[in-house]
């Protein structure tokens, strides 16, 4: 079955309501094996396309993760890019902000961490906390010392979704490509992921008391991904919404999309002009001489 990933781009001003996206969805897998070949298949085209985006050195591309707890964004990373070359791609997640972030805007940190030319870089969540989990944790929002008129402005919010898309413009005017994941899971699915990290004992490190804290939040972290994904979801850096009950599923649509983003660039190898192989020809000849010597 062909996947379209049409089908979870979220369409740019349009008013998400999360309960109408499915978290599952029927799968383009006939079985495990069939799955393991697939994304075999997609790791490969990735491998072959990553080179030609650092040969060409003309775009970047920027991969964006959001989700609930146990969503499954670290193995999807892991499985996905899992072909790639290190060297050309750089993951980073972002944890509660320290005090040199706190003391800038608070689209700062995630500006220096942008990948160049020629890269890709992966944001295990993203400065899209800061419409996120700052904004169902109100709190969070005291640490970060904006002046009293911008805290008791009633637009905050919005004029913070204005920055976001003002800077992932920016960086698609200058060649970063940005794509946009949003791992959509059950809270049903959520609890029996968190009943395993507790029944499996190799899975026990990666239990928090937290995370229960976060899941009675569920539905102010609804609301707030709904505000989010309807203000922040442009043509240049659009949003999928990943039906994620089903991990492997979710993997297959996410490098489908990766894929797509990459053969959309105009790339290619850098041709040679005849002055420059006309110098590789004479090392060649230099070369084959200093064989025939030996």
């Amino acid at each position: 079955m062909k996947i379209d990933t049409d089908e979870y781009r979220v369409r740019e001003d349009s008013k998400v309501k999360l309960d109408k996206w499915p978290t599952n969805a029927c799968p383009y897998y006939k079985s495990k094996a069939h799955y393991e070949q697939l994304l075999s298949e997609h790791v490969d085209k990735l491998r072959e396309l990553q080179p030609m985006l650092y040969a060409h050195d003309r775009h970047a591309l920027l991969i964006i993760f959001q989700a609930m707890d146990a969503a499954g964004k670290d193995s999807a990373i892991k499985h996905v890019m899992s072909g790639v070359n290190p060297q050309g791609c750089l993951v980073f997640s972002f944890k509660h902000p320290g005090p040199e972030a706190l003391a800038h805007d608070f689209l700062w940190h995630a500006r220096r961490l942008t990948p160049e030319r020629g890269r890709i870089g992966i944001f295990n969540r993203s400065y899209y906390e800061e419409v996120l989990v700052v904004r169902v944790h109100p709190d969070l929002l005291q640490a970060e010392k904006l002046p009293d008129e911008v805290m008791k402005d009633d637009a905050l919010w919005d004029s913070r979704f204005r920055s976001i898309r003002a800077l992932e413009r920016h960086l698609h005017d200058n060649g970063t490509r940005i794509i946009k994941f949003f791992l959509h899971l059950s809270k049903e699915e959520q609890r029996k992921r968190l009943l395993a990290r507790l029944d499996e004992p190799e899975k026990n490190w990666k239990f928090s008391e937290a995370d229960i804290k976060e899941r009675s939040l569920w539905d102010d972290y609804m609301s707030a991904y709904e505000k989010c994904l309807s203000a922040t979801s442009t043509k240049e850096a659009p949003w999928y919404a990943i039906p994620a009950d089903d991990k492997p599923n979710a993997r297959l649509i996410i490098s489908k999309v990766i894929i797509d983003t990459l053969k959309s660039l105009p790339m290619s190898y850098p041709k040679l002009d005849p002055a420059r192989r006309k110098v590789l020809e004479s090392i060649r000849r230099q070369l084959e001489a200093e064989g025939k010597r030996q």
